[in-house]
């Protein structure tokens, strides 16, 4: 079974049927086994839509739709068009040597030729000088081709011979009856293109073309396409090339930032910062874990001074998630004095209060006791208020003899990720 395919395209989105049939926006291209697209009307930067359908001995199928973009490659555009353009007679005629031996060494012509497949107006400027020589020439022609189709142009072609190098300035307006349909043009040839704009005597160009570049003082477009994009410098400040790479020395973006993956160094973050996914750090500063210290207050009135007060520690609610308060061991001890009939202690008492609620209270005599623990803080139950109160005495107000280590608190995020106990 021998299988063609029918094609249509569109440059908007035309639905695939209406009662069978494509609607009228899309233009049928013909039928084949294959079909490469390439046209004048084909705009780089634009979406293009193209219908396809089986035609075989059985029948027709349905359209089955796709969409796809002209290359961006400009070099290659450049190609078609000079393909393009030097098809046309305008193209030809600019191209085109005067035929300067026909000629006297110093004569100027106007030459008319009116026949059935062309009228035409040739006036021709002609100067000789040992082995240079220069023309000028104004060719008006309408003709007729051999399929009966009118074409019509106008140009001026400046040639100049030196050394054996021909050097051409000219410009061209031409109307041609091509198989896309008719093609109007203006061509210019010329090592530089330049306008300026003479108000108040001006003499700087707007604009200059020159070899295979554009030279403008300043643009203004509603819509550009540019594969790459590169600024001045050495190495460019700035660079946009047709993978999407970006590469800027200084960016100020004030806008959203959407990426997928990327490597920040020395950043600042002025401001509230959300990760939704897993954060990694070796190395962190912040309120993920802090600490605190001091040693208890102790009375002075003798050279033992025992330990005597109240170290009050205060946890602000100001972090989204929930926090442990973890109290490493405080140890603590009393004193056991001989005396001839019966013994007598020193004792040593320490008190914690959460909120005021007591939580802790024990006494040590000549032994040492150990006080440790670790307090769930919710996020968002409020603030916390620790007290750690200490004291010591003997019978008879003499002067105790006690000891107690320094209090030590950390406030840690909680989270079991990483770890698990049974």
């Amino acid at each position: 079974m021998i299988r063609r395919y029918s094609l249509s395209s569109g440059s908007r989105k035309s639905g695939l049927r209406i009662s069978g049939r494509l609607k009228l926006t899309a233009r049928y291209l013909g039928t084949a086994l294959y079909w490469i697209a390439a046209s004048i009307n084909i705009k780089p930067g634009h979406d293009y839509y193209f219908y396809i359908r089986s035609v075989n001995t059985v029948g027709k199928s349905a359209f089955v739709e796709a969409v796809g973009q002209p290359s961006d490659d400009a070099s290659g555009y450049l190609d078609f068009f000079k393909g393009e353009i030097g098809k046309s007679h305008l193209a030809q005629e600019l191209w085109t040597q005067i035929d300067n031996g026909q000629l006297a060494p110093d004569l100027a012509e106007i030459r008319t030729s009116i026949t059935d497949v062309s009228n035409e107006i040739t006036q021709t400027v002609n100067k000789k000088l040992e082995d240079q020589s220069a023309a000028i020439q104004q060719i008006q022609k309408v003709q007729v081709e051999t399929n009966n189709n009118l074409n019509s142009m106008w140009a001026v072609k400046l040639q100049q011979m030196q050394d054996g190098r021909l050097h051409i300035a000219g410009i061209g307006a031409g109307i041609e009856n091509t198989p896309d349909g008719m093609q109007s043009q203006v061509l210019l040839a010329a090592d530089r293109i330049a306008m300026v704009n003479p108000a108040n005597g001006n003499t700087k160009p707007m604009f200059v073309g020159q070899g295979d570049q554009i030279f403008m003082n300043e643009v203004f477009l509603k819509y550009l396409t540019a594969p790459t994009i590169t600024s001045g410098g050495n190495p460019p400040a700035f660079s946009l090339t047709p993978d999407g790479r970006l590469t800027a020395k200084n960016a100020d973006i004030s806008g959203n930032v959407n990426a997928n993956s990327g490597t920040l160094n020395n950043v600042t973050i002025n401001e509230n910062c959300r990760v939704l996914g897993k954060l990694s750090a070796n190395q962190i500063e912040g309120d993920l874990v802090k600490t605190v210290g001091k040693a208890f207050p102790r009375d002075s009135r003798a050279p033992e001074r025992w330990p005597s007060g109240t170290i009050t520690v205060r946890i602000y609610d100001d972090q989204p998630f929930d926090r442990q308060i973890v109290i490493p061991a405080v140890a603590f001890s009393g004193a056991k004095h001989e005396r001839e009939h019966t013994d007598i202690y020193s004792s040593c008492r320490l008190i914690v209060r959460k909120n005021g609620a007591e939580i802790y209270n024990r006494t040590a005599l000549d032994n040492t006791l150990i006080y440790s623990g670790v307090i769930d803080m919710p996020a968002g139950h409020g603030h916390m208020t620790l007290e750690f109160s200490v004291s010591a005495w003997l019978v008879n107000n003499w002067y105790p003899t006690a000891s107690i280590s320094d209090l030590l608190v950390v406030v840690m995020k909680k989270a079991t990720a990483g770890i698990s106990i049974s």
